[in-house]
């Protein structure tokens, strides 16, 4: 393995765990609201990455961004979507940890894969393989299972995994350096923050600076743990072959499950077991299957360039 690929590697896997770990951060402020955290989220995290921007030398290319917004309004609308849809998906995932429903969230992220795929169909048009409807097969075996094991459907687990593949599906469409385009994100949708978080103090509910030093200090770093470990992916993924990022994506939600599990106590019997059993060997026959086309296209070219 070339030292490249070492440091990739590396880079993503902090990533990866940085984000399994938001688990825990955020139950460190379950006393504040949902709503309240996602506020902060949004709002400290773009002043963070202002800064980012600065000490990175980007600022000259955030402003050229802004420009070409202004005068393509789709890529605003875009950009938009793509900011409400990553605000959703935060304030699920939020509200699900700080509701003991943690199990039921890393589920989301475990089927997010085949989300993706099925919005590609849809929407790019992409065929399914016969591994690929496969896969399908077994993962809705496994829903249906978790859904009569809950007496209900799942739907904090859709709705981590369908808002967040919305939001993969828009930046697909209009591609943006990562570190902008956060900043662009969370500045379109700042604002709102701004105004529901000056709403709460004129009601005497806001917990930022109102509540403890500790709650004050999570709420404001909860914009840099939520740039960091999108930093550290973009600088690992450029220097990792897709079909290991398609192994090391695995790592936030199994963290995130055995937390819930042996941290907080959440249930994990055995309707819930088979359940993740058939979804966990739809992303095994679909990741093998990866590994194997992206090798594939590894040789094509090599054997094109001989000629």
């Amino acid at each position: 393995m070339k030292q490249g690929e070492k440091e990739g590697i590396l880079y993503a896997g902090i990533a990866y765990i940085l984000w399994g770990i938001l688990t825990i951060y955020w139950k460190q402020i379950e006393h504040v609201a949902a709503s309240e955290i996602l506020a902060n989220r949004i709002f400290w995290s773009f002043w963070f990455m202002l800064l980012v921007l600065l000490a990175g030398r980007k600022w000259n290319r955030f402003l050229e961004s802004l420009v070409f917004m202004k005068h393509h309004p789709k890529t605003f609308a875009a950009l938009t979507a793509a900011s409400l849809l990553v605000s959703c998906n935060w304030f699920i995932y939020i509200w699900a940890v700080n509701s003991n429903k943690i199990v039921e969230a890393s589920l989301g992220y475990y089927i997010n894969p085949l989300v993706s795929i099925l919005l590609g169909v849809i929407f790019i048009k992409e065929k399914l393989t016969r591994v690929q409807i496969g896969a399908f097969m077994l993962a809705m075996i496994g829903v249906l299972i978790m859904t009569l094991s809950y007496g209900q459907f799942p739907w904090i687990a859709f709705g981590v995994a369908i808002t967040f593949g919305f939001y993969g599906l828009v930046k697909k469409l209009v591609q943006v350096d990562s570190a902008i385009g956060l900043t662009l994100e969370t500045m379109i949708i700042m604002p709102v923050s701004f105004i529901y978080m000056l709403f709460l103090f004129k009601q005497e509910k806001l917990a930022l600076f109102t509540a403890s030093l500790s709650t004050d200090l999570l709420l404001i770093a909860s914009g840099a743990i939520t740039a960091i470990p999108l930093l550290y992916f973009a600088k690992g993924v450029q220097k990792v072959p897709l079909y290991i990022i398609g192994f090391m994506q695995y790592l936030t939600p199994t963290m995130t499950l055995l937390i819930g599990v042996l941290m907080y106590g959440e249930p994990f019997g055995t309707g819930k077991f088979v359940a993740f059993s058939f979804i966990w060997s739809a992303l095994a026959i679909l990741t093998l299957s990866s590994v194997k086309w992206s090798k594939f296209k590894g040789r094509k070219p090599r054997g094109r360039m001989a000629q």
